[in-house]
């Protein structure tokens, strides 16, 4: 019996002292320097880790653990670091399954609540959710403050709409810091007067910046016949934060109508990390996609300028107001520029620029889309930051290169 239970305590011990590492190569090949360079890791889940420490030259730099699959258990380990031209870094990763406690800055947030009918402020809500799902038919729009998730780092803020245009909207400031935890994406007067920033962008029933469509009868298509729609705040900092919505059993034919084994489940993660302006967008689809057109691209925003080096990147440039006639009150007319970045292999048509959108036609490979949307307001004083259509396309030219030319991560394990 004594033997028995030290065998057990024994296991128990190794249990609790269990800890992994990896040692991280990250390489820049490019003849550039990276700033905030986001590196994720994946991690076996059935070690179970409760919390990691990451390192480099003997210093412990920020990270992040994520459960992706929303199954528990952690599956990410992400981090950012910086790189010089041609540079090579190594870390020391240490995955454990004891916990520990962060004092990492936060660096972004992400937010979603119900409107409170009770308070009439509209940066004073309270209630608080993280994930919704309704049924096909059921519009929560208006049920919603801010009609969806909101979510920002220090240079920018996007927000996703909750209802069949899924538009991603923007949210632009004059300096850097978090505000939507005090705007809830709507400053009001005095915080507008001691700079805060504001919704800079009207979408109506355009793209907006980036937004994923259907495409039928040559006309982008919205998410109108969809068995179950979910919108969840998956991680919230402190590095990075990622939305993800959930179009399941969605008719990608629509306005026609289709069988049930023609439905498909679109699931689109948004990611924001620190010190970028740009968001990260990843497509996943399930069912059978052969054949399936989709559509992407951006607002035409008022009398823009356009760029596209007819490969996959494309922006513009312009002035417009940021909402409705009847909401102008208290607002101004706003410039911004707007770039979306897609893998040629997807791109199936460039469509020419019409009233509403710059619109490109897209085809899935091996059910995935991946591709990045970015923008920029002509209020910002911090840096960097752009003040003309030059300006922004250049910015847009050397961005496509960070985003295509990828860095190589190289991993080794070792037990500790």
């Amino acid at each position: 019996m004594k033997q028995l239970l030290l065998s057990i305590a024994i296991a128990s011990a190794a249990t609790v002292a269990y800890a992994q590492g990896k040692q991280v190569t990250v390489i820049n090949h490019s003849a550039f320097e990276r700033t905030a360079e986001p590196i994720t890791i994946s991690i076996d889940e059935s070690k179970d880790i409760k919390s990691a420490t990451v390192s480099h030259n003997g210093m412990v730099i920020p990270c992040q653990l994520d459960d992706i699959d929303g199954n528990g258990v952690y599956d990410q380990l992400f981090f950012v670091t910086s790189l010089g031209k041609k540079q090579k870094k190594v870390f020391n990763v240490t995955l454990s399954r004891q916990e520990s406690e962060s004092a990492s800055t936060q660096k972004v947030y992400a937010q979603m609540m119900l409107t409170n009918k009770k308070i009439k402020s509209s940066n004073k809500q309270d209630l608080y959710i993280n994930s919704l799902s309704v049924d096909n038919g059921t519009n929560p729009y208006w049920m919603l403050h801010h009609h969806g998730p909101a979510f920002e780092n220090e240079f920018v803020a996007y927000r996703i709409y909750f209802d069949e245009r899924q538009t991603v909207d923007i949210y632009g400031k004059y300096k850097k810091g978090l505000e939507l935890r005090e705007t809830q994406f709507y400053p009001d007067s005095m915080q507008k007067a001691n700079g805060f920033g504001d919704d800079i962008l009207w979408v109506g029933k355009t793209f907006g910046l980036g937004a994923m469509r259907g495409w039928a009868n040559e006309q982008p298509q919205m998410l109108q016949d969809v068995e179950k729609r979910t919108l969840s705040i998956v991680a919230a900092g402190p590095l990075r934060t990622i939305v993800k919505v959930e179009d399941r059993g969605w008719n990608p034919y629509y306005p026609k109508n289709c069988k049930n084994n023609e439905r498909i489940t679109m699931t689109t993660l948004y990611t924001l990390s620190t010190d970028r302006r740009d968001c990260k967008v990843d497509i996943t689809l399930k069912g059978n996609t052969e054949g399936l057109r989709l559509s992407t691209g951006l607002v035409n925003v008022k009398d823009s300028k356009e760029f596209t080096d007819s490969k996959g990147l494309r922006g513009c440039w312009g002035t417009d107001w940021p909402v409705s006639a009847k909401d102008s009150v208290g607002h101004k007319r706003e410039t911004v520029g707007l770039g979306i970045c897609l893998d040629n292999k997807n791109v199936v048509e460039e469509k020419p620029a019409d009233k509403d959108n710059y619109t490109y036609v897209v085809s899935p490979q091996s059910d995935t889309v991946s591709y990045y949307i970015t923008f920029a307001s002509d209020n910002e004083t911090y840096t960097p930051s752009y003040h003309s259509a030059t300006e922004f396309f250049n910015y847009l030219k050397q961005w496509k290169k960070t985003v295509t030319e990828k860095v190589s991560i190289e991993i080794k394990d070792f037990y500790m």
